[in-house]
């Protein structure tokens, strides 16, 4: 009977424990260690319940502790943080978060799926009260609970995150501001694409502050955050939600030999095997491939989670599989607008010295002779050697989704521009015009 033990209980991890479970016939021993009192829930999804489209944070949750126990005989253990492994006597040590008593555990094979964690700058003030991040159901539950009382909101940042936010209590008809220290939101995206998330913003009332860093929060006579100051400028707020981005929840490997990044992200092979015998990782802790950059690229998204997830538990359980690696996909809603990029972008092809130029096209999503059609706004980048597609970015109201999944899968399969005009895509006038507009886009560059 093997021992299998997986530190952290959300994507990565329980997409794994499950495989081990149907794979080793062997009646393995898994046992996944969890440092919060959640599993397997929906990071993604924690905006839309204060924006509305989710009714309750349980909704968010895909299965309990009590059925990883109960119905897979996994050992799901809640409140168990782990410190320090031994990848010599292979050991996992940790502290009993509940019982405050430290805990060792044998593994046979180990898998690091402990995610990341929200960035907060050190800054003065950035502990006083109404100071938040968003990354957990309990970092969910506080914000909305201060919601109630406190309502002129300032979102520090404006990725992914920041953007969802934004939308969210906007939807809510909360005032909210974003501070932005770079010259556009959501950087990446290029320039002339972004603008269309400003001009979204500033028709919608959310104020946006760019080049500007905070610096400091300041308190009410109460220690309640009151203002925000960005290179001296205040700004009155009471309530501050900072989205800077994640970081590899990687320190407690620090003392090993593992082979981190410079972000403290894991570097794995194509089976999740890190540089240490019998330790695996995955996800939001871990490196993915990058299939255009050529190159491994830390994108912690919950679709490479699940996947990595999955396929380091096959490769635990003895059958090999390989990660293929990721081309940058990823979408998001920002108010009326759906922005999605895949590939890489004009100034991506630039930094990585990619002979390369790019095309814009402003189409629409349905017929042009409708009158309900809307914009759609894509831009292609295409290496100008030998017009193969590197990357695109669409933006608009309606039918975004459907177009840059076609052009993800596109540069899976390393399409070249030429051959857009071949693809059989589906058309009748309420769906598309009889040329697509990545199409009509793609026709631009011959």
């Amino acid at each position: 009977m093997k021992q299998y033990v997986i530190i952290g209980g959300d994507a990565a991890g329980m997409s794994a424990a499950m495989q081990i479970i149907r794979r080793d016939s062997d009646e393995p021993q898994v046992t996944t260690l969890e440092r919060g009192g959640i599993y397997s829930y929906a990071q993604c999804g924690l905006p839309y319940v204060i924006e509305g489209s989710v009714a309750q944070t349980d909704d968010l949750i895909a299965r309990s502790k009590e059925t990883f126990r109960k119905k897979y005989g996994i050992d799901a253990r809640t409140y168990h943080e782990v410190k320090s492994i031994d990848p010599q006597k292979q050991y996992v040590h940790g502290i009993d978060l509940e019982l405050d008593q430290p805990f060792t555990i044998p593994y046979d094979k180990l898998l690091i799926a402990t995610g990341a964690d929200p960035v907060i700058p050190s800054l003065p003030g950035n502990g006083l009260q109404g100071v938040h991040t968003l990354k957990t159901i309990p970092d969910l539950e506080r914000l909305q609970a201060d919601l109630h009382q406190h309502r002129q909101v300032t979102i520090v940042g404006g990725g992914y995150v920041g953007l969802e936010l934004a939308e969210a209590f906007a939807s809510q008809h909360i005032p909210v501001r974003i501070v932005e220290r770079n010259g556009q939101l959501a950087k990446m995206f290029d320039g002339d694409m972004a603008s269309l998330l400003h001009e979204e913003a500033n028709a919608q009332g959310i104020e946006i502050v760019f080049n500007k860093t905070v610096t400091e929060l300041r308190a009410d006579t109460e220690g309640r955050v009151n203002a925000l100051y960005a290179d001296n400028e205040a700004f009155p707020t009471n309530l501050v939600v900072f989205a800077t981005g994640i970081k590899p929840n990687t320190s407690f490997l620090r003392e090993t030999d593992i082979e981190l990044n410079e972000k403290g992200a894991v570097h794995v092979d194509g089976q999740m095997k890190t540089n240490l015998a019998n330790v695996y990782a995955a996800g939001d802790c871990a490196l993915q491939y990058h299939r255009i950059k050529e190159q491994h690229d830390f994108l912690p998204l919950g679709t490479h989670a699940n996947k990595q997830g999955r396929i380091a538990g096959t490769n635990m359980s003895g059958t090999e599989k390989s990660f293929q690696g990721v081309v940058g996909t990823s979408i998001f809603r920002f108010l009326r607008l759906t922005a999605a990029r895949t590939g890489i972008s004009e100034k991506e092809a630039e930094r990585l010295e990619v002979p390369a130029e790019s095309v814009y096209y402003k189409g629409t999503d349905i017929a042009g002779y409708f009158t309900d059609k809307k914009p759609l706004h894509i831009k292609l980048v295409y290496r100008t050697d030998n017009h193969l597609l590197l990357g695109a970015q669409i933006i608009g109201e309606s039918g975004v989704d459907k177009r840059i999944d076609v052009l993800a899968t596109a540069l899976f399969h390393r399409m070249s521009m030429d051959e857009f005009e071949d693809l059989d895509l589906s058309y009748a006038p309420p769906y598309n015009g009889v040329w697509d507009p990545v199409q009509q886009a793609a026709r631009r560059v011959n």
